[in-house]
């Protein structure tokens, strides 16, 4: 044990990997937005700023979360990718979206792709995890067979998006 670590408990170190406020809300942003560039990342909701967006990012790199390379399409860009072990958070982003929406005064259409992740369950979890692995690890890609999980929520997100915002304009 080093004094790197308050202690070796599994859950006290999981939250010094991510229990920030921020390193979560990147890796969602990851996950289910597809964002891998710095500034793509800087747009989040949430308004991260870009000295924290830099520092989060150093850190979760370090710690094995991300890889950062260089972006062949620009000198000074890079693309960040998701590891092995963050990818293996899916089914705790799941959980953690499923416990936000009964518990939270959430919003429909930001709540919408927790709502999608839940009611799949562990075999939506797994392809989308699959899919994760081509995008970010260069794995083998699977059979194809309709759209991806990150389509798929896109899409629930924004009809969600059109038909509230119809609802608005009729009201």
């Amino acid at each position: 044990m080093t004094d790197d670590h308050r202690s070796a408990c599994p859950i006290n170190l999981s939250l010094e990997v991510f229990g920030d406020k921020w390193s979560l809300l990147i890796i969602r942003d990851m996950i289910f937005g597809g964002k891998r560039h710095f500034r793509e990342l800087l747009r989040s909701q949430e308004g991260i700023s870009s000295n924290i967006l830099a520092d989060r990012l150093k850190t979760l790199v370090e710690m094995g979360m991300l890889t950062k390379s260089d972006d062949p399409s620009h000198k000074q860009k890079a693309i960040y990718s998701l590891t092995e072990m963050t990818i293996a958070l899916v089914p705790i982003m799941a959980h953690l979206g499923a416990w936000g929406r009964r518990y939270l005064p959430v919003s429909e259409e930001l709540s919408i792709r927790a709502q999608l992740m839940e009611e799949g369950g562990p075999e939506l979890w797994e392809r989308f995890m699959d899919e994760l692995r081509v995008e970010h690890l260069g794995a083998s890609p699977p059979v194809p067979n309709g759209p991806t999980v990150r389509q798929t929520l896109q899409a629930a997100y924004e009809q969600v998006v059109a038909r509230n915002t119809t609802e608005r304009e009729l009201a």
